[in-house]
């Protein structure tokens, strides 16, 4: 059985990581690079950097942010925001980056994972889908959030997949820094029907909710913020209880 990964992100704004609900009222977590490091010391499998406002203010993600970083951990790293062409992808990924992560341009402009999975690989391409339940359905949104799309997320999650995405990362909008749980409905849903692994994010809050999106869908990894910057939890601690629950995941 494939272990589950535990994957800290560091939503990054003006150098900075700041985490806010419901994908708005930002505030400091502290430093990028920092927190980075904490977290590789801790056993994180994985770590998530998002340039949260390159998109909307049309500027490039940090490539020198994205070194920093890079230089100070040794685990696998996934870069996002402001992503629009095959030559930022390969800016980041010449940075240190391990994976690319792109949203709004993706949506803009389908065939760009294409031309990063043909480049770079599958392995090194990742979708990030921001989705939010609105008017019974689930919906794909854009530029931070802040943009509705019209898109059925299930239909996009399939489109992104067979355009050669080799990994989702499912953000519900409605759970965002709500620390009431994942969306375990929709990250069920679409990790049941690809057959590329699917990152739960959105709605951490306590070690139970780990344990109910592993116990309750597909997904392959989960991924949280301010949980693990204020300290509410210790990715050991989240391990431990995880491995007394029977999930398989690594532990240091």
């Amino acid at each position: 059985m494939l272990k589950k990964r535990i994957i800290p992100c560091l939503d990054v704004k003006d150098g900075r990581t700041v985490k806010g609900t419901n994908f708005i009222d930002l505030k400091d977590a502290g430093d990028p690079v920092e927190l980075a490091k904490k977290y590789v010391e801790q056993g994180a499998d994985e770590l998530v950097f998002l340039d949260i406002t390159a998109t909307i203010e049309g500027r490039k993600t940090f490539a020198r942010l994205v070194e920093r970083i890079a230089e100070e951990i040794n685990i696998p790293f996934t870069v996002g925001g402001g992503i629009n062409s095959l030559k930022d992808a390969e800016t980041v990924i010449r940075a240190g980056a391990d994976k690319v992560s792109v949203n709004s341009a993706a949506v803009k402009r389908p065939a760009l994972v294409s031309e990063i999975a043909a480049e770079f690989g599958k392995q090194c391409t990742v979708v990030a889908i921001d989705t939010k339940y609105d008017n019974h359905s689930w919906r794909v949104f854009v530029n931070g959030g802040r943009t509705p799309t019209g898109i059925n997320t299930m239909q996009w999650a399939l489109t992104v997949e067979k355009l050669g995405a080799g990994e989702i990362l499912l953000t519900s909008m409605n759970n965002d820094g709500m620390r009431n749980g994942f969306a375990i409905d929709i990250t069920a849903d679409i990790s049941a029907v690809l057959d590329i692994p699917v990152i739960a994010s959105g709605g951490a809050g306590k070690l139970e909710d780990f344990y109910e999106v592993f116990r309750g869908t597909g997904a392959s990894a989960a991924l949280a913020a301010g949980i693990f910057h204020y300290g509410l939890v210790d990715i050991p601690d989240l391990k431990d209880y995880l491995y007394g629950k029977s999930i398989a995941v690594r532990r240091v």
